[in-house]
């Protein structure tokens, strides 16, 4: 079968440049023409250190996808849908059978990926605890079928399988990856990127060379150096005195100290919200949450905290999702609004993405007016992230890419507000809300999954656990020396084979 690995991966076929290239690209064209070469490291920053020791089924997945160092069987375009990446193409057998044809590619540890390879992978990731959350609701096997092709069975009929398997915590990873046990997942050369993580210091750096045996052709640098700083200012600061190339998530507050040649805005599919935690504490009253809306006065945030660079609020689905204003209604089911009484609320954020700790501290302002009484802490969130998941805080400001886990608009609502969803930080359990988003999980046509996706953020939205605050653009510093840079609306990635300097 990999007899003619050499002669395809000099082949035009370079598929993965050309979905990184439907995206805009920062400080030139990301075409990336496969024939690689010698290209200078490139030294970037990323805003979130690891969390979860780069395992790929939670918040560090992104890091890995960003970073080019691992893929799906599919990937998503510039339109939000499925296209092909390790497999070259699918089709549906039946209601809960697909298929996959994987094309010719080599893991960086030297095995090929197989169909064998591949299932084993899935299979592990329907098996992590907490299951990923493109899998909310989800339940899969997958098979070998031959020399090429992987048969994926689901306990239901799932009409978004492509899309959902997309999703950077469904990266597939060699054997080698498993072999520590307990659950531990070591990605460290053994994904099937373009580049390689050859070192990885804690949550402070990480080393990457260039993959040369990528089935989408030879990266054009030769290596990535890359450093986690979840200080904003820091970040823009290195950027500025030359010692980065490229630093994601620029805070506003440093956009205009940058060179406007620098710096490149993007409207992404991002939504700052207001988590209130309806199982515990305060919150778990339908009243005091009312009133907690009632409070909150959302017109400030696009102009005056993000200055500009964010849309109002309009919904969980922001202005980027562009089908989703015309199909939008008004929230269903909303409670009376309490006093709320001198009620307290332990309020949380991160600063990881410098603008959240200023919007959390003009909610807390909010709400004091209204009558709560708030404590308000903020933290790094990989120190945050468990004791949210756990129901520990009362609200929570929260930047979260409703189109990042699978492309799918049903999916985020799934894992973040259903009784079984593994990232639903506003402990919200509703039956009405449960319907509403299983009746949308199971519609094919696309148009019809769009209006029982929008059926169900009413539902969502009338529980008040959750109040939309603002849409964010994501500001990204790239040096003047550096072409082909992702700007990926979805924020899945960043740098790809034709990013270079």
């Amino acid at each position: 079968m990999r007899s003619h690995r050499r002669s395809r991966l000099l082949a035009p076929l370079m598929l993965a440049p050309l979905i990184a290239g439907c995206f805009a690209s920062g400080g030139g064209d990301d075409s990336g023409d496969g024939g690689g070469g010698d290209g200078a490291r490139l030294r970037v920053a990323l805003a979130f250190p690891p969390a979860e020791n780069l395992s790929p089924y939670g918040a560090d997945a992104t890091l890995l996808s960003r970073l080019g160092v691992t893929e799906g069987l599919t990937a998503l375009d510039a339109n939000g849908s499925a296209a092909p990446a390790l497999a070259e193409s699918w089709r549906r057998d039946g209601d809960k059978v697909w298929e996959f044809t994987l094309r010719d590619a080599t893991f960086q540890d030297g095995g090929d990926v197989t169909p064998a390879a591949v299932a084993d992978s899935l299979t592990r990731a329907t098996d992590a605890k907490p299951a990923p959350a493109a899998l909310a609701g989800v339940t899969l096997s997958a098979k070998a079928q031959g020399e090429r092709v992987v048969r994926i069975t689901t306990a239901e009929p799932d009409p978004v399988l492509p899309l959902r398997l997309s999703s950077p915590s469904l990266a597939i990873l060699s054997a080698k990856a498993y072999e520590e046990g307990n659950g531990r997942v070591d990605p460290v050369g053994h994904a099937t990127g373009p580049f390689e993580l050859t070192e990885v210091n804690g949550a402070t750096s990480a080393t990457l060379d260039r993959f040369d045996d990528y089935w989408g052709g030879r990266a054009q640098a030769s290596g990535i150096d890359a450093r986690f700083i979840a200080d904003g200012t820091a970040r823009a600061n290195a950027l500025r005195t030359g010692e980065l190339d490229i630093a994601e998530a620029v805070p506003v507050a440093q956009a205009a100290t940058l060179d406007e040649k620098t710096r490149r805005d993007t409207a992404t599919t991002r939504t700052t919200s207001l988590l209130l935690n309806a199982s515990s504490g305060t919150f778990e009253d339908a009243g005091l949450r009312a009133a907690a809306r009632g409070a909150i006065d959302t017109s400030v945030f696009a102009e005056d905290v993000y200055e500009g660079y964010a849309d109002p609020s309009a919904g969980i689905y922001g202005p980027a999702v562009t089908w989703a204003e015309g199909k939008r209604t008004a929230p269903v089911g909303r409670a009376e609004a309490e006093k709320p009484g001198g009620a307290t609320v332990n309020l949380a954020t991160y600063d990881n993405r410098p603008e959240l700790p200023e919007v959390a501290q003009v909610v807390k302002q909010q709400l004091e007016k209204a009558g709560f009484k708030v404590k308000l802490t903020v933290r790094e969130y990989s120190r945050l992230e468990g004791d949210a998941l756990a129901g520990k805080f009362d609200a929570f400001v929260l930047a979260r890419n409703t189109l990042l886990d699978t492309g799918d608009p049903v999916a985020v609502l799934a894992g973040d507000y259903t009784c079984d969803g593994g990232f639903n930080i506003a402990q919200l359990c509703d039956r009405d809300v449960d319907r509403a988003v299983a009746e949308a999980v199971g519609i094919a046509d696309t148009a019809k999954r769009q209006d029982a996706a929008m059926a169900a953020e009413a539902r969502i939205l009338g529980t008040d656990a959750v109040v939309p605050l603002v849409h964010q653009r994501i500001i990204t510093g790239v040096a003047d020396s550096v072409q082909g840079v992702i700007l990926d609306p979805y924020e899945r990635t960043l740098v790809g084979t034709g990013t270079r300097r």
